[in-house]
């Protein structure tokens, strides 16, 4: 649960300053939040689920 709070934090931030910036336009950020939307109720959901705590175990594994 806190690593998808986190990304989703993470994600909307990076939005904002996209949006912000001029580098995203509203329409883009409302086509990528409508594609995960859709993605969550898919097959393939749970599979992005877990690749992504995968990854979030990688990265909290190094040490600088």
């Amino acid at each position: 649960m806190a690593i998808s709070i986190s990304v989703v934090l993470l994600l909307s931030v990076l939005a904002v300053i996209f949006l912000r910036n001029g580098g995203l336009k509203f329409s883009h950020a409302l086509v990528c939040l409508l594609l995960g939307f859709y993605l969550a109720g898919t097959s393939i959901a749970p599979t992005i689920s877990s690749g992504l705590t995968a990854t979030a175990d990688i990265v909290s594994s190094l040490r600088p």
